[in-house]
C-alpha cells in the first residue's frame, strides 16, 4: 500500500486528537483499562492510514481470486453464486434422519451434512457393550450399508453434495457412500462432497480416535490416493479448526493449529509418493465462527493468505488451486446458552454474517435449542432462514470482500497472520503437528486458553448476556427433541437380521483380506469397499483394523 500523501499532517492531527481524548478521559474514563480480543491482541482506540504505512497491497492483500487469496478464492465470490447452505443433521435411525434431510432440502438447503452418533464415530456397532446409552443420541447411527441405503433413500447422490463429519472410520463411511451411489446407478466420478478425515485434531481437541497416529495417517493418504483416481470431485479431507476452537482455543490458535495439521497431511501425502498438485486442490478446511465479529472476519482472511504462502513456498505447489483454502464454517456451538435460548438466534446471525464477510464457501448455522438437545424442526428452519436472510436481503453479497480497506480489519488480519505464523514455527521446532500433539504442546495451549476464557466469564470480565448479566426468571423449555432409547433395540434387531441373510463366508474372507492388506502397504480402500458391498458391518471392519493397528492411548498433559 503506497505511503499516504500528507502523512506528516495526518500524524500530527492524530497526535493532537489523542492528546485531546486523554484530557477528556480524566473526567470520563473508558469502560476498561485495556481492550483486547479473544486472542489477546490489543485493540487500539482508533485505526487509521498510519497503521497501513509501508504495507504492500498486492503482496499482503491482493485481488480476489488471485494469490495470496486474502480477499477470497473466487474473483466474483457471491456475485456468481452463494455459499452452500449445508445444515449439519443426524439423529436416531437412518430413517428418521432421511426424513429430516428431505425436509431441509424442501426448505431450500443446498447441501447435506451428516452427523454420526458416537458409536459410529469410534467404530463400534450398535450391539457393542460400549455403545449402550449412545446409539442415535448425537447423530445418526450407521452399522452397515443397509443403514446408509436408508439414509439416502430418494436422495439422488449425483444431484447433491454431501459432507460427512467422520474421522477415524472415514474410509468405511466413504466406501458405504460409494456403494449407495452404485446402487443408484451413479458413477463415483459424479459424486461431490467431503469426508472430514482429520485425525490429528481428534488427538488434540476432540477424542473420537481409534488407531494410533502412524496407521491413521496411512489410512488418510490411502484415501487421498484412491479418491484422486476414483472420485476426482470429492474433497478428501476437511482439516478442522472448528473442534479446536470448541475445545477452547483462541482465533490465532485455531488458524495456527489447523494449518499445522494441514502441513502434516501434505507432508504425509508427499512422503507416500503423491504429487502435491494432484491432491492439494481437493483439500478443504473447516472453521468456527465465534463471537468477536471483526476478529472472525480477519481470521478467515489471514488463514487464506498464510496457507497460500505455505503451499507455494514450503511445498512448491504450482497449481493455483493448490494454494487456495476452501472452507466450510459452522457457528460456534460452545457459545450457545441454555439460559434465554432465543438470544442464540441473534448470536448465530452475527456469527454467520462474519463467515460470509470472511468469504466462506459453505455454512452451517446452529439452532437456538442446541444447548438443550438435538434441534427441532422449527429451530432448524430458523437457522436455515438466517442464512437465506443474509444471502437474499442484507446486500452484503453484492460486492467482494466489502470490509477490505478497513484500517482495523487489515491491521487485525496482519496481526493474526503473524501470530499464527509464529505458532507454526514453534510447532516446526517440535517436529511438526503429530510430534507437538504427542508432546502435549497443542493440548496444553488449548487448555490454558479455555481456562482463561472461563475465568473471565466467572469474574464477569467477559459478559455473556442472560448468563452472568441480564438474567431473568425462566420456565423450563418444552417440546425438545429426544431420542427414544428403543433405537438401540431396533438397530440390534437389524444387525441380527443382516447377519442371518448375508454371505457370512464371504464376509469372513474379506475381513481376513483386510487384515493382510493392513499388515502390508497396499491401499486399504479397495478391500474396505468390497467388505462394505458384502455387508460387513462398520464394527467388524474397524475391529479387523484394530487387530493389526491397535488402539491409541492418549498422552497426559498434566504438569506441562
Amino acid at each position: 500500500m503506497p505511503v499516504q500523501k500528507g502523512e506528516d499532517r495526518l500524524l500530527a492531527a492524530f497526535e493532537e486528537w489523542s492528546e485531546n481524548v486523554e484530557q477528556k478521559l480524566r473526567k470520563r474514563p473508558e469502560r476498561k483499562d485495556e481492550f483486547v480480543n479473544t486472542s489477546g491482541i490489543p485493540v487500539n482506540r482508533l485505526y487509521s492510514p498510519i497503521d497501513q504505512t509501508g504495507a504492500d497491497y498486492l503482496a499482503e492483500i491482493g485481488l480476489p481470486g488471485e494469490y495470496p487469496f486474502t480477499r477470497g478464492v473466487q474473483p466474483t465470490m457471491y456475485r456468481g453464486r452463494y455459499w452452500t447452505m449445508r445444515q449439519y443433521a443426524g439423529f436416531a435411525t437412518a430413517k428418521d434422519t432421511n426424513r429430516r434431510y428431505r425436509f431441509l432440502l424442501e426448505q431450500g438447503q443446498t447441501g447435506l451434512s451428516v452427523a454420526f452418533d458416537l458409536p459410529t464415530q469410534i467404530g463400534y456397532d450398535s450391539d457393542h457393550s460400549l455403545a449402550q446409552g449412545e446409539v442415535g443420541k448425537v447423530g445418526v447411527t450407521i452399522d452397515s450399508l443397509k443403514d446408509m441405503e436408508i439414509l439416502f433413500d430418494q436422495i439422488p447422490l449425483d444431484k447433491v453434495s454431501t459432507s460427512m463429519t467422520i474421522n477415524s472410520p472415514a474410509a468405511v463411511l466413504l466406501a458405504m457412500y460409494m456403494a449407495v451411489a452404485e446402487k443408484q446407478g451413479v458413477s463415483s466420478r459424479d459424486l461431490k462432497g467431503t469426508v472430514q478425515n482429520d485425525i490429528l485434531k481428534e488427538y488434540s481437541a476432540r477424542g473420537t480416535y481409534i488407531f494410533p497416529p502412524k496407521p491413521s495417517m496411512r489410512i488418510i493418504t490411502d484415501i487421498f490416493s484412491f479418491c484422486s483416481r476414483e472420485i476426482p470431485q470429492w474433497n478428501t479431507i476437511s482439516i478442522s479448526g472448528y473442534h479446536i476452537r470448541e475445545a477452547g482455543s483462541t482465533a490465532v490458535q485455531e488458524v495456527a493449529f489447523t494449518l499445522a495439521d494441514g502441513i502434516a497431511y501434505v507432508e504425509a501425502a508427499i512422503n507416500a509418493g503423491l504429487d502435491v498438485d494432484k491432491f492439494a486442490p481437493r483439500l478443504s478446511f473447516f472453521f468456527n465462527a465465534h463471537l468477536d465479529f471483526f476478529e472472525e472476519i480477519a481470521k478467515f482472511r489471514a488463514a487464506r493468505r498464510l496457507w497460500a504462502i505455505i503451499m507455494r513456498d514450503r511445498f512448491k505447489a504450482k497449481d493455483p488451486r493448490s494454494l487456495m483454502i476452501r472452507f466450510h464454517t459452522q457457528t460456534a456451538g460452545c457459545t450457545l446458552t441454555a439460559r434465554q435460548p432465543m438470544n442464540n438466534i441473534v448470536r448465530v446471525a452475527f456469527q454467520a454474517l462474519s463467515a460470509v464477510l470472511g468469504g466462506t464457501q459453505s455454512l452451517h448455522t446452529n439452532s437456538m435449542d442446541e444447548a438443550f438437545a438435538l434441534p427441532g424442526e422449527e429451530a432448524v428452519q430458523i437457522a436455515l432462514r438466517t442464512q437465506q436472510l443474509i444471502a437474499y436481503e442484507s446486500g452484503v453479497t453484492d460486492t467482494v470482500d466489502p470490509l477490505a480497506g478497513s484500517y482495523y480489519i487489515e491491521e487485525l488480519t496482519k496481526e493474526i497472520f503473524y501470530r499464527s505464523q509464529k505458532y507454526i514455527e514453534k510447532i516446526d521446532e517440535l517436529g511438526g503437528a503429530a510430534s507437538a500433539i504427542e508432546q502435549g504442546f497443542i493440548q496444553r495451549e488449548i487448555q490454558d486458553s479455555a481456562y482463561r476464557y472461563q475465568r473471565e466469564i466467572e469474574k464477569e470480565e467477559r459478559v455473556v448476556v442472560g448468563v452472568n448479566r441480564f438474567q431473568i426468571e425462566e420456565e423450563a423449555p418444552k417440546g425438545l427433541l429426544r431420542v427414544d432409547p428403543s433405537v438401540r433395540i431396533s438397530q440390534i434387531e437389524g444387525l441380527k437380521k443382516l447377519r442371518s441373510e448375508r454371505d457370512n463366508g464371504r464376509v469372513k474372507d474379506l475381513l481376513g483380506e483386510l487384515r493382510k492388506t493392513a499388515e502390508g502397504t497396499d491401499n486399504l480402500m479397495p478391500v474396505i469397499l468390497d467388505a462394505v458391498r458384502a455387508y460387513a458391518t462398520l464394527g467388524e471392519i474397524c475391529d479387523a483394523l484394530r487387530d493389526v493397528f491397535g488402539e491409541y492411548q492418549p498422552v497426559s498433559t498434566i504438569g506441562g
